[in-house]
């Protein structure tokens, strides 16, 4: 089984990831020129729609997508989809170029009867299973099942919190053990300073992205860095 997507030429695959925070470094006219160029971005959630379309006009990405966070308005009161940008909610992509596949998982475990974009533990397990029907076709057609899981909150255990609104789920932790994505990329906990942003689970690097973080990817490894060209 192919471990890794295929790297055309020399230069590594750019991701930046985002989630949650409106970060005014990225939000200023001249963000092409410290973030440099970018071949993926990707939303975890909780984003105003006018910031990811700033992004994406400003820095043409030839990829977007993105998963609702919590605190998201709920799509039947607003704009489906901030413009540029593709809801991956139990969904996944194959990007041209390089052959990433990317799928993605909306919301939090819920803390609010009714509310949107919030699950039981039950509610994500057949969300999840609904997503690995198609896992198992990327398997059958391209040799692999996923290389990047873009999810709004953590896996149970791994960068969650004590309180209800920030338990993460525990399908998340089947899903990396059956799937092997390389990375799973959240938000939905906000941290600062020390606080730990990396884990590794089974085959996945798990990584809070918030507020932002730009991911390059090669042949050789990953590097999870801030801003490269400051």
């Amino acid at each position: 089984m192919k471990s890794q997507p295929v790297f055309p030429g020399s230069r590594p695959l750019r991701i930046l990831a985002v989630s949650d925070t409106v970060a005014r470094i990225l939000y200023q006219p001249r963000v092409k020129n410290l973030v440099g160029s970018i071949d993926v971005l990707l939303s975890c959630g909780d984003l105003p729609y006018p910031y990811l379309e700033f992004l994406v006009t400003n820095l043409d990405p030839p990829h977007a997508f993105y998963v609702h966070g919590n605190h998201d308005i709920h799509e039947e009161s607003a704009v489906a989809d901030p413009g540029g940008l593709r809801n991956l909610d139990r969904g996944t992509v194959r990007l041209r170029n390089t052959g990433l596949l990317v799928a993605g998982l909306e919301g939090c475990l819920r803390y609010h009867p009714n509310a949107p974009y919030q699950y039981s533990q039950q509610e994500m397990r057949v969300r999840v299973v609904a997503l690995a029907l198609r896992l198992l076709w990327n398997r059958a057609r391209f040799g692999r099942y996923l290389d990047i899981l873009i999810t709004h909150a953590p896996a149970a255990g791994i960068h969650d919190g004590p309180d209800a609104a920030h338990l993460g789920f525990k399908a998340f932790l089947g899903l990396m053990r059956r799937f092997h994505p390389r990375l799973l990329l959240h938000g939905h906990k906000h941290i600062y300073g020390p606080q730990v942003w990396q884990t590794r689970y089974a085959a996945t690097d798990v990584v809070n992205v918030y507020p932002f973080r730009l991911i390059e990817w090669d042949a050789t490894g990953i590097d999870f860095g801030r801003l490269i060209h400051c």
